[in-house]
């Protein structure tokens, strides 16, 4: 495993790091979160000609950048540490990887260089609550209960015929119809792309499929919702038999690729299996972990340099606030969490595998650190001016969204085994075990 980062990797961070201090401070931050679409419109786009931001991820043949899910990471600490309100965590991390992993070619080549110009944002249509689930974080998703099971709630699918209003055969529809309604959908209220997790096939043969929705689909009803972190914005969706697009092929064979540990090729099983869904959302859930871990420690590392910033100017008794001792503490402390964060999120990059881990330990120090930094400014640091409250409201609702984090780390120990009964046919060569067989009648007898 090689630590360091190539020429590219930091120029890219450099360039990011320098537009996002001039365009993105606290008022501008404030001020684009507060707008219709939830973000500075022309600031995405400055992102996306300059520094192919929406296209990091995606493969050069769809006009993407070919990069890694990795460099996608990097790219991420730096919006981070600006708390950046933009599309990105929807558009490049959670929907493209699925159209790349579940689409057909033609889906692929129609809608992946749009997303990755940054003309076209999507969003994931899956209830806030359980998304952790959904994306395989928090707990198995294979049931399908996240997305109402088959039972009422969420979103149902109803395959029909383009000849009459009668239901069409489950091998063969010729369209699709969704209703049903989904709330705290991550950009859900401007995304001009829903990718909409709905249940099909009743309750008895109940799977969960991935369905494409235009902005301008008939019966489509959206609207934003508050929220905790405005730059996190989410709406609501309505769905009154809105018409749809099945994401990947109807027979279940599939053309997708790439739904392995990253974001790039492989062999895919496509949208029609219900396994195929679920394996692509987890394997998304994997790699958006990752990313959302450096976005964490970017956010810890900005609150934390800013409450040093303010301790070593603020007196008190005639001397730095931050020369006291306790304080020195505490925020040593803080600099040993938000570096163990690193270390894990930069581990994850390398091994997507363990992205969930890291997760855990970059919100929980981002919530620690944010939480120390408004106690340490004082009496300003929990007005509504001050900006220290938007890191505590961003670890706060990001661990809402895709913790906590004691269900992160409880379903990573789960998945490895690590609480598991022991093997008890195992044989220890110091305290060897003797097999226990029905004893024999004349056993019997002569005990």
């Amino acid at each position: 495993m090689d630590a360091a980062f190539t020429a590219e990797q930091d120029e890219m961070r450099r360039t990011l790091r320098e537009i996002l201090g001039k365009r993105c401070g606290p008022d501008e931050v404030k001020a684009a979160a507060r707008t219709a679409a939830g973000h500075d419109r022309e600031l995405w786009q400055q992102l996306a000609r300059q520094l192919g931001l929406p296209g990091i991820a995606v493969a050069e043949e769809y006009g993407g950048v070919g990069c890694t899910p990795a460099d996608l990471a990097l790219a991420c600490e730096e919006t981070g540490r600006a708390l950046l309100p933009s599309p990105l965590l929807a558009t490049a991390v959670l929907a493209a990887p699925l159209i790349t992993a579940l689409g057909t070619a033609a889906q692929r080549a129609a809608l992946l260089p749009a997303l990755a110009s940054g003309e076209l944002s999507a969003a994931l249509a899956v209830p806030g609550p359980a998304l952790a689930t959904a994306l395989a974080l928090t707990g198995d998703n294979t049931p399908g209960e996240w997305a109402g099971g088959g039972r009422a709630g969420g979103v149902q699918a109803r395959a029909v015929s383009s000849t009459s209003t009668a239901t069409a055969t489950a091998t063969a529809p010729e369209g699709w119809r969704l209703y049903g309604e989904v709330a705290q959908v991550l950009d859900g209220h401007s995304a001009g792309l829903l990718l909409v997790a709905a249940h099909t096939g009743g309750f008895a043969r109940s799977r969960t499929l991935l369905f494409l929705v235009r902005e301008d689909a008939p019966g489509l009803v959206r609207s934003r919702q508050t929220t905790l972190d405005e730059t996190r914005p989410q709406g609501r969706i309505q769905l009154r038999d809105v018409p749809a697009e099945l994401l990947g092929d109807a027979d279940g064979t599939g053309n997708g690729n790439g739904i392995g540990t990253g974001i790039g090729t492989g062999n895919g099983t496509g949208n029609g299996a219900d396994g195929g869904v679920l394996s692509a959302l987890a394997a998304t859930g994997r790699t958006a972990a990752t990313v959302l871990a450096a976005e964490a420690v970017g956010a810890a590392d900005q609150a934390l340099a800013r409450t040093v910033d303010y301790v070593r100017r603020r007196e008190q008794f005639g001397r730095a606030v931050g020369s006291f001792q306790a304080v020195k503490h505490r925020l040593a402390d803080l600099y040993v969490r938000v570096q163990a964060a690193r270390s894990a999120a930069y581990y994850a990059a390398w091994d997507p595998e363990q992205g969930p881990l890291a997760l855990a330990q970059a919100l929980e120090a981002l919530r620690v650190t944010a939480g120390e930094g408004i106690q340490l400014h004082g009496g300003i640091g929990f007005t509504w001016e001050h900006e220290a409250h938007l890191y505590f409201k961003r670890a706060a609702a990001d661990e809402l969204l895709f913790g906590p984090v004691h269900r992160l780390r409880a379903h990573a120990a789960h998945s490895s085994g690590l609480f598991a009964p022991p093997d008890r046919t195992t044989t220890d060569s110091t305290h060897p075990t003797h097999p226990t067989t029905t004893p024999t009648e004349p056993e019997k007898a002569a005990v």
